[in-house]
């Protein structure tokens, strides 16, 4: 049987249990505090909430979330694994689930299956995962991939949204964010789905509105059950990764047992002077030897220093040539080619045509495209 109460009253059992003996649960802990005091509902009553609502403050909107109901599990709530699992946290008819993180919880490292990300909309959390512990601030993001010790305590006067993601979702649902051929893309693809070790994403996004309002969007469908629910829960958390990563990619940060965060800032550096980097120079630069840096790249993107820089060329490269009228010459020399013809001979050798040939066939429309030039033409027939 299902149980539920609003958030308002979950948070306002969890500070008060707090304030009266001095001691914080864990979420299911308190679940199953609430079943034996019989303060649990039978019966779930949505607030009314219309696509023409208007746009609410952070505040305002936290006051909504009060009034949204949570359901809850007590039969399963008073075994505290070290593992949650997505059938844990995750209804089955969902892809993805969103909360707002409880207020006056107790420390509890655990892994689960399932994608994990924490968006500090006000005041501040302590991340911790696995060795390390961290202060996140207001408008930061935090990506946790599957099997991560980890644990997430927020200050009490704090509001953070968990969206929790299965991991089936997130490899199909959101592949293409991760197969552009960019270093981000090759290095989110090789960190977040690497099997044999933890690792998360880090971003700093200083509160931008816009993504507010996508976790804003996926809360209140979270509450809901109906047959579009899931879906604008999937659209919005897909606009919201896209924002970050179109907007803050340059802020990225991420975790590895073998280096620890700093490797981020090579693969950002790498990214933004591809054009003449050379691995000397990119080893002097961060103190690495030669070998254990090519190894190092290897293991974050999958692909040689030589490879991932001839990615990165020719990446830039086909966007010159379908979205720009520029030369050969001048985008040979803008993705650091000394040549046209060294950088045709590379090109050719990937793609099996030329970059001319390349243009033709993949040339933008649209940027050639111009809204009702066909009227101009004096031969236009007549619409019937």
């Amino acid at each position: 049987m299902a149980y539920y109460i609003t958030y308002g009253e979950f948070q306002a059992h969890m500070k008060s249990f707090y304030e009266r003996t001095g001691r914080r649960m864990q979420f299911p802990e308190m679940c199953e505090y609430l079943y034996r005091k019989n303060l649990l509902h039978e019966n779930v009553v949505f607030p009314e909430i219309t696509d023409n609502s208007p746009i609410l403050s952070d505040e305002e909107f936290d006051r909504l979330v009060d009034s949204l109901p949570l359901n809850v599990s007590p039969y399963i709530s008073s075994r505290i694994s070290p593992t949650v699992l997505e059938s844990d946290m995750i209804p089955n008819t969902r892809d993805v689930y969103v909360i707002r993180h409880p207020r006056y919880t107790r420390p509890h490292l655990h892994r689960h299956n399932y994608f994990e990300v924490n968006y500090v909309v006000s005041g501040r959390g302590k991340f911790i995962f696995e060795k390390e512990e961290r202060i996140m601030g207001e408008g930061e993001i935090c990506i946790i991939a599957p099997s991560s010790r980890h644990d997430f305590l927020i200050e009490d006067d704090s509001t953070v949204f968990t969206i929790c993601i299965r991991q089936s979702t997130f490899d199909t649902v959101f592949f293409s964010l991760m197969s552009r051929k960019d270093l981000l893309s090759y290095f989110f693809r090789t960190i977040l789905q690497g099997k044999e070790h933890s690792n998360y994403l880090l971003f700093f996004t200083k509160n931008n509105p816009s993504l507010k309002r996508c976790v804003h969007m996926m809360m209140i469908e979270s509450s809901r059950n109906d047959m579009y629910s899931n879906s604008c829960c999937i659209s919005s958390v897909n606009l919201f990764f896209t924002a970050v990563l179109r907007n803050y990619s340059e802020t990225i940060q991420f975790y590895n047992y073998q280096m620890g965060t700093d490797f981020s800032l090579v693969l950002q550096y790498i990214q933004h002077n591809y054009q003449t980097l050379t691995l000397s120079s990119l080893a002097e630069l961060f103190h690495y030897s030669e070998p254990h840096l090519c190894t190092l790249i290897k293991q974050n993107t999958g692909y040689t220093f030589t490879e991932l820089i001839k990615r990165l060329r020719l990446a830039d490269a086909t966007d010159y040539l379908i979205n720009t009228s520029l030369k050969i010459s001048e985008i040979a020399e803008q993705i650091g080619y000394n040549s046209a013809d060294h950088f045709s001979r590379v090109f050719r050798s990937t793609y099996k045509m030329s970059p001319q040939e390349y243009r033709k066939q993949n040339q933008n429309p649209e940027a050639a495209f111009v809204p009702f030039a066909i009227m101009e033409r004096e031969d236009t027939e007549p619409l019937s």
